[in-house]
């Protein structure tokens, strides 16, 4: 099939082409080849390119960012998505979405279900809710995956963080009351493209299996990075002072994905694990 890619240099993006690039013909184009803000531009690449997929991996995901910058946040997490689904009405091309575990509260106990009410704390899973209910408002053919926790090869993630600060320190405060579920970007793509070769449609969850505080994820790293003689110690959010509030517990349920799939996600820790090796080039990680 022809996808246009859309966002196809950044972290996920560029796990997704590497993904489609070998069994589809994979268009890929980032900011400087359009700006899918403009409705026009969205109508034009569209017309000129017609794919039978477009997948938008493109994202203003600076969540602290995104509580000062509410303008460009929502101009390219919603309004964006709605160029996108208005330039592929009526044209039988399907929509690959992504959205965050950020469009809950995190103030339940239980993974949530695609179904859930979603209820953003911040201006940045507010408009990535606004960009999910653009797409469910204009189109029934569409693929919405929210996912949670990214880390990948290329651009900003906690692993690099947590990386980059261990060889400066020799003691690192991480937060314990945060909870969700890593995710690597390599085994997202994989999931995504099983997904559309399921030819499903609607909200699906999908991240890799299991959960953990940021806390807990940072001993892994570390210790996976042989590391772990490295202090960490943790700490309550609110001793941060982030301008963004972020959920206590955002785990999401994969029941729907499993079901649609026949597959499960790997856990984390082997999913971290993989990617680890493969960022030291020994190996890769796969869904």
């Amino acid at each position: 099939m022809k996808i246009l890619l859309l966002g196809h240099k950044g972290m996920l993006g560029s796990d997704l082409g590497a993904q489609f690039r070998y069994r589809h013909e994979v268009i890929g184009m980032d900011v400087e080849d359009i700006d899918i803000t403009r409705s026009e531009e969205c109508q034009k690449v569209v017309r000129e390119i017609k794919p039978q997929i477009v997948v938008n991996a493109a994202a203003y995901t600076n969540v602290d960012g995104c509580e000062t910058a509410r303008e460009e946040c929502f101009a390219v997490n919603a309004e964006a998505v709605k160029n996108i689904a208005e330039a592929c009405r009526g044209k039988n091309i399907t929509i690959v979405h992504f959205s965050t575990d950020y469009v809950f509260d995190g103030t339940g106990g239980l993974p949530y279900r695609e179904e859930d009410v979603c209820n953003p704390i911040n201006v940045y899973g507010a408009s990535k809710l606004a960009g999910e209910n653009y797409l469910r408002t204009l189109t029934d053919n569409y693929i919405l995956i929210r996912t949670a926790w990214l880390y990948g090869a290329k651009g900003k993630s906690f692993v690099q963080t947590i990386l980059n600060k261990a060889k400066t320190t020799n003691k690192l405060t991480v937060v314990n009351d945060q909870t969700g579920s890593p995710t690597c970007t390599r085994d997202l793509a994989a999931a995504t493209e099983l997904l559309i070769d399921k030819n499903v449609r609607g909200i699906f969850h999908v991240t890799n299996r299991g959960n953990c505080t940021w806390h807990e994820f940072a001993k892994r790293i570390l210790k996976e990075a042989h590391l772990d003689t490295i202090e960490i110690s943790p700490i309550k959010t609110n001793q941060l002072q982030r301008a963004a509030l972020r959920p206590a517990y955002s785990v999401l349920g994969m029941q729907k994905f499993m079901t649609a799939t026949g597959k499960t996600m790997q856990p984390w820790q082997l999913a971290f694990q993989d990617y680890y090796q493969h960022l030291t080039g020994r190996t890769c990680c796969s869904a």
